[in-house]
């Protein structure tokens, strides 16, 4: 008879993304705990301030309405030493003007009856709750260039723990599938645990997906022009960029703000009975072109049909980036133009964000419940393996 070493078990595939799947958890964790909670705070932001702040409504009328450069130069008074960017009109709500600039930075919004011309109230966004908690969701309230690629490579780290976290729990038989589908209640309190990790972290995991998905889609220029790419079968996604009016023809170059009231004025006539919202930019310079965005349900954003028109001739100008005529965006143009939408839940309604924010309270929980399966492992002791005799 004669001392065998015991047989070591192959590192398998498996095993080490198990040790990815950790260490990448520890590494995160406080982000992704950081991401869920805050993003579960901004999930019914828009119905909260509609509860919260009455100024932003006024009941529709049968008096005409004051028109965009009206509004404007009661909000300037108001408001004195901003550059507005834009004047927003939506039957039964209150008009709004956003005063939004890069440098100085400044975010404000002067709500405007647009009946009376009555200023009801001037916003500092800056002080806004959940502009605050927006900025931290975003950037972790630091420089854009530094939070930003901090959280979305928090991101992209929880999306790869979702996905080798259904790798690991996927069980083998039907017989453990069975049991892996439901959280047992009445067990031990690290059996339970154990269940809140795994079985929560199932049924969430298409839907955080799809959220952290959407989130590298904001924080990556890289990341939004590969979805773009493959959606758009091999084309380049083109940025944004400013639109300019003609400049060479004008005899006198000066500003022609009313070409915005005149453009404005034929939306509504074109349309009398759009419930939706219209936002007018007015120029603010003889060269900047008058932008109108016509958005048929305000709850979302990406059917807005955005259109620029020369403020000197009224001719309309062609765009060729994403943020064009809605009847000409391609497939690829509607996903990137639906990622805010997805991000929130808000493509799908009110069951939609309802389901976004159940997945960002339980996204917030699972770094905690790993944590503590990991620290319940390490506290056990390793078993010595048995000596073989022959």
């Amino acid at each position: 008879m004669g001392y065998k070493k015991p047989i070591k078990n192959k590192r398998t595939l498996k095993y080490w993304i198990g040790r990815l799947h950790l260490w990448l958890g520890l590494i995160s964790g406080l982000f992704v705990i950081f991401l869920g909670i805050t993003g579960c705070i901004l999930a019914f932001e828009r119905e909260i301030e509609d509860v919260t702040q009455p100024y932003r409504f006024t009941e529709t009328q049968s008096k005409p309405l004051l028109a965009p450069t009206q509004i404007k130069a009661i909000a300037d008074k108001a408001l004195p030493n901003k550059k507005a960017h834009s004047v927003t009109y939506q039957p039964g709500r209150t008009t709004q003007v956003v005063y939004y600039h890069d440098s100085p930075a400044y975010y404000y919004i002067v709500f405007v009856n647009q009946y009376t011309g009555e200023v009801l109230k001037v916003k500092n966004m800056d002080e806004d709750f959940f502009r605050i908690v927006i900025m931290g969701h975003y950037y972790l309230w630091l420089p854009p260039q530094i939070g930003q690629p901090i959280l979305t490579t928090a991101t992209m780290m929880f999306v790869f723990l979702l996905i080798s976290g259904l790798i690991l729990w996927w069980p083998k038989s039907k017989a453990a599938r069975k049991q892996r589908f439901t959280v047992k209640l009445k067990s031990k309190w690290r059996r339970l645990n154990y269940d809140l990790h795994n079985v929560l972290g199932f049924y969430i995991t298409f839907i955080a997906i799809f959220i952290g998905l959407t989130g590298m889609i904001m924080g990556f220029q890289w990341f939004a022009k590969s979805v773009y790419w493959t959606s758009s079968g091999g084309k380049s996604m083109n940025l944004f960029e400013e639109t300019y009016s003609e400049t060479a023809h004008v005899a006198k170059l000066q500003l022609n703000a009313a070409a915005a009231d005149q453009l404005w004025a034929k939306y509504l006539k074109e349309d009398p009975s759009f419930k939706g919202s219209i936002d007018v930019h007015i120029p603010e310079d003889a060269k900047g072109a008058v932008e109108i965005a016509k958005n048929p349900d305000p709850s979302t954003y990406w059917k807005a049909d955005y259109r620029y028109f020369d403020q000197h001739t009224l001719k309309e100008i062609e765009v060729k980036h994403v943020f064009g005529k809605f009847n000409n965006a391609s497939t690829a143009d509607k996903i990137i133009r639906m990622n805010y939408d997805i991000h929130i839940g808000a493509i799908a309604g009110l069951p939609g964000k309802i389901l976004a924010f159940i997945a960002s309270l339980i996204a917030a929980s699972l770094p905690i419940t790993g944590l503590i399966i990991w620290i319940g492992r390490k506290k056990k002791k390793p078993k010595q393996p048995k000596a073989q005799i022959n």
